[in-house]
């Protein structure tokens, strides 16, 4: 039978489904494990959510992970994460993208590279390199892994550093529980209101204007405000974008007097239910893979991890 360690993994349940003849009838699931109690088993799995009370359960047991995403799989997802965070300044090198937002976050300052740069590796980092110096902002280089890999090894060679690892976790919206009618409500706006502004500068060291520009400048976006009694103690952000496939999830952040309660869940099951209703099918966010807390609370909502990446630094 399963324990506790098996919560975030991959499993395949056997359960009884009925009798007949004197002789139970089976059925397997198959899916991430999100819950184990004593009364229940809860998977995340591709066609939803599936909750197996445990005397149904005839057998149960991890399995291998899921196969390795392919490479379109890894570039189609960063695409649609560049999509729904816009840099206002970006050049292309081949394939590779080239992005500024004033120094604000790693993501909207960093080179993309997938795809083909058009040159020589050595020739196309020399070149980001250059662009970066121009921007007058240091050169960093997200390297989605293992897809990048020949870009880190390079990188690695000229003694670039690496930042922390950044998870790319999704999840199927079917998975994804639904909304709760009992307060507190979640309100989505359009645009971010000044005290949900406030909230994410506190969170990100300040808003330059390129930074409303990456939070606003995409078409189909909506900013979710928690308030209880009239004070706004949760916020997040959401996205929709790579054909309308994806919910993008970002700053997904509660007061610290206000966690524990629930209300970052609240936040994204809000803003699941909106996706879901402009076609969206999956979700994805990307984590700090040292944000424990984040991290447990993404996997009992039904996230698995699909890659990772580095953000990598030129030496000074």
């Amino acid at each position: 039978m399963l324990r506790q360690q098996d919560v975030g993994h991959r499993i395949v349940v056997r359960r009884i489904v009925g009798i007949r003849e004197g002789r139970p009838l089976f059925s397997d699931a198959l899916g991430e494990l999100v819950e184990l109690s004593e009364t229940h088993i809860t998977l995340a799995t591709d066609t939803g959510r599936l909750r197996v009370p445990v005397g149904e359960v005839h057998r149960a047991r991890r399995v291998p992970p899921a196969r390795r995403p392919t490479a379109a799989a890894v570039i189609a997802l960063e695409l649609a994460a560049d999509e729904a965070w816009p840099a206002p300044v970006r050049a292309r090198l081949g394939d590779w993208l080239l992005r500024g937002a004033a120094g604000w976050t790693g993501r909207a300052n960093s080179a993309l590279p997938v795809g083909d740069p058009d040159r020589p590796l050595p020739a196309a980092l020399d070149a980001v390199v250059r662009w970066y110096a121009a921007q007058g902002l240091p050169a960093l280089v997200n390297t989605p892994l293992p897809l990048a890999g020949p870009v880190g090894a390079e990188l690695d060679a000229r003694g670039w550093s690496a930042r922390p690892p950044v998870l790319v976790q999704t999840a199927p919206l079917a998975a994804l529980p639904p909304g709760r009618p009992e307060p507190p409500a979640v309100d989505l706006a359009a645009t971010p209101s000044e005290e949900w502004l406030a909230i994410a500068a506190g969170r990100k060291g300040g808003l330059p204007d390129a930074a409303r520009h990456v939070l606003t400048a995409v078409d189909r976006v909506r900013f979710a405000h928690l308030r209880v009694d009239g004070e706004l103690l949760a916020v997040g952000r959401g996205t929709v974008t790579g054909d309308g496939r994806w919910l993008g999830l970002s700053l997904i952040e509660v007061l610290p007097k206000a966690r524990r309660r629930g209300y970052a869940g609240a936040v994204i099951r809000a803003l699941a239910d909106w996706a879901r209703t402009e076609g969206a099918t999956r979700a994805f966010l990307q984590v700090e893979q040292h944000n424990t807390g984040a991290v447990a609370l993404y996997q009992r909502l039904g996230f698995t991890t699909h890659h990772t990446y580095l953000t990598r630094v030129a030496p000074a």
